[in-house]
């Protein structure tokens, strides 16, 4: 089954693109690849186009463009849905036949919240929101495609929130997001994130597991203990 006529598009709000965002790019560009569908990264900056990070992304199967979606696709305005935090309707399974093009600004993971969504927000798209938690951006993708083409209600996927990453038997990372959860009840996240992870905590450590959710803990931190 093909759903090529649903695009996803990221626009990108940052002159750099970062490590975390470009493996969050990756996996969208490779998710929307194996769903048939279309990934856009936009606004880029001219000087991001020769990356690596950017030919990757295009080579997985993604666009790469450095104007906005505005601009490209300004005859169609009334079919592009703004995936916005502050939106006063949640995405439902019947906006697979309101919209076919959805918009995400590369900043629903900020923690905390910036609300740069509002520089999409100003120009007048249709917004939706995917609930009360933050997320990182390939897991907002995740679940409007799931949405979307699964026909499954926001309330029906699979979550967990804030989960916890064991880095060894004294200390643990936390993150301050919402993610969807695979089969296992682990959360999904990018190839290469756990790596960066690690490498972010600057230690190096053996293994890492996730342990369970930890309640009332609001930013990425390292616990000692």
């Amino acid at each position: 089954m093909t759903h090529s006529k649903y695009a996803f598009v990221v626009e990108h709000l940052d002159p750099e693109l970062g490590p975390w965002s470009a493996l969050e790019y990756k996996t969208i560009a490779k998710e929307s690849q194996d769903s048939g569908c279309h990934f856009i990264l936009s606004s880029v900056p001219q000087s991001l186009l020769k990356s690596t990070d950017l030919k990757e992304i295009q080579r997985i199967g993604g666009e790469a463009r450095t104007d906005s979606i505005e601009t490209y696709y300004a005859s169609k305005k009334g079919k592009i849905c703004l995936l916005d935090p502050g939106a006063s309707e949640e995405l439902n399974p019947a906006d697979a036949q309101v919209f076919d093009t959805f918009l995400f600004g590369g900043i629903l993971g900020d923690d905390p919240p910036r609300d740069r969504t509002s520089e999409l927000r100003k120009k007048g798209f249709s917004g939706r929101r995917l609930g009360p938690k933050q997320m990182t951006t390939d897991t907002a993708v995740r679940v409007t495609r799931t949405v979307i083409l699964n026909q499954m209600p926001l309330d029906k996927i699979p979550y967990v929130d804030y989960p916890e990453l064991r880095l060894d038997e004294h200390e643990t990372t936390e993150m301050p997001f919402r993610y969807v959860t695979d089969a296992s009840g682990k959360p999904i996240m990018p190839e290469g994130m756990i790596d960066l992870i690690k490498a972010d905590a600057d230690k190096a450590f053996d293994s890492l597991e996730f342990v369970d959710e930890v309640e009332g803990m609001e930013n990425m931190q390292v616990n000692q203990g």
